[in-house]
């Protein structure tokens, strides 16, 4: 495929609108004009037959997919699940652990920094979010409860220094010490997300006051309103959208968060404070059955039936299967919004969030030519990562050009 080329007739999804009839000339990896209209330019060409064209998915939470779990710490794992997500769409993603030791904890990122420029054929990575172990026991669902415990300063300034792709780190604010934790995220420029809580509305308060600015997969694992002594407190979900400035990520899958919670987050919150994620685990895009949660070797047993895992007893989920093309397609069918807000969801506010909205999330010049190609189903014909082709579902690659069929 030639570094220069022009995508045509297509339907192109910028933050705000849709340029029909629209052209979008790609050199060298980067996005060189966004224009209504045919280029006059000399490069190959793509023809999108009137389809989307849209900025690549970016998923910030997820933790596995193909068979694979980044909790493997294997090289293999981080690639193969690159390589799966990218054909739903996703061009970047923030590879996410479970609660572990803090050995655990250490040996995967060892393995991130050793692989997070080698995933030629798959979505780019991000930086790592830790989700654990500092939660809350009784929010803790189907993560392991042996590891969960109060933030130690000694531990996580440890595992800080051991490597610099950390981006993200997940936990519940009401734990002994998870206050000084989050300053020192955020002093060390790493986002501090909410999760597995029961913390009250002035805990949360606290929180974010100490850069908790995140409410991570919003109604999964977190408290609503509670009594305590007959009086009630609102809970984390209410005080997230209480927060105007709190930004959420949810679960778009359709079982995590029925049609009237995704219509009613959407209501308060906004798409440019909603970040959809797939929140995947190993068995996203394989076939239902038994699969594991967490480690290959150590990890739980979980049946996956009803696109979704479950626990083996069915009392609870145990993870999600989604894709990020399910994502958006679910906003539109269930929630009823735009496909510009659905795409907004997944592309310009997770970039936001993850502090690389100067390259990534829109189609602007300048900006990595991270695109997905998709029809009015939101079923993925193509997906380009700065600039290259690496999946392909319904096109033709002849010559160095790029004909959708």
């Amino acid at each position: 495929m030639s570094r220069r080329y022009k995508i045509i007739n297509a339907r192109l999804v910028t933050p705000y609108r849709i340029i029909p009839n629209g052209s979008v000339l790609v050199d060298d990896g980067k996005i060189v004009a966004v224009t209504p209209g045919t280029i006059e330019a000399d490069a190959d060409t793509i023809d999108a037959g009137g389809k989307y064209v849209a900025p690549g998915f970016i998923d910030i939470h997820i933790h596995g997919g193909g068979g694979h779990d980044f909790m493997d710490g294997t090289e293999e794992a981080f690639l193969k699940i690159a390589e799966t997500h990218v054909r739903y769409g996703t061009t970047a993603l923030m590879p996410t652990t479970l609660t572990s030791d803090t050995q655990g904890l250490l040996d995967t990122l060892t393995v991130y920094d050793s692989v997070k420029d080698k995933n030629v054929r798959g979505a780019q990575f991000l930086g790592m979010h830790l989700e654990g172990p500092y939660f809350a026991m009784n929010q803790r669902g189907a993560q392991d409860p042996r590891y969960i415990r109060d933030p130690d300063p000694k531990e996580y300034r440890a595992v800080i220094a051991h490597s610099r792709s950390i981006r993200r780190w997940s936990a519940a604010p009401e734990r002994k010490g998870a206050l000084e934790f989050g300053r020192y995220l955020r002093q060390h420029g790493i986002i501090a997300a909410v999760a597995h809580t029961d913390a009250i509305y002035e805990e949360v308060v606290a929180a974010f006051d100490s850069g908790y600015t995140l409410a991570t997969h919003l109604y999964s694992g977190m408290s609503g309103v509670t009594r305590r002594n007959a009086f009630r407190f609102a809970g984390v979900v209410e005080s997230a959208f209480i927060i105007d400035e709190m930004d959420v990520e949810i679960i778009a899958d359709g079982v995590h968060l029925p049609a009237p919670l995704l219509k009613l987050i959407c209501k308060i919150k906004g798409p440019d404070r909603i970040a959809l994620i797939t929140d995947a685990m190993r068995a996203a895009g394989m076939p239902p059955g038994e699969s594991i949660l967490g480690n290959i070797k150590t990890g739980l047993r979980v049946i996956v039936e009803d696109d979704v895992a479950k626990l083996p007893d069915r009392t609870a989920f145990a993870g999600s299967v989604a894709t990020a093309d399910r994502l958006v397609r679910n906003m539109i069918q269930l929630a009823d919004v735009s496909v510009v807000d659905a795409v907004r969801m997944m592309t310009s506010t997770p970039a936001r969030i993850a502090g690389v909205s100067a390259e990534k999330g829109s189609l602007m010049e300048g900006k990595d030519a991270d695109l997905v190609i998709f029809d009015d189903d939101i079923r993925v014909s193509a997906t380009i990562v700065r600039g290259k082709v690496v999946y392909s579902a319904d096109a033709l690659v002849a010559d160095g050009a790029v004909r959708a069929r």
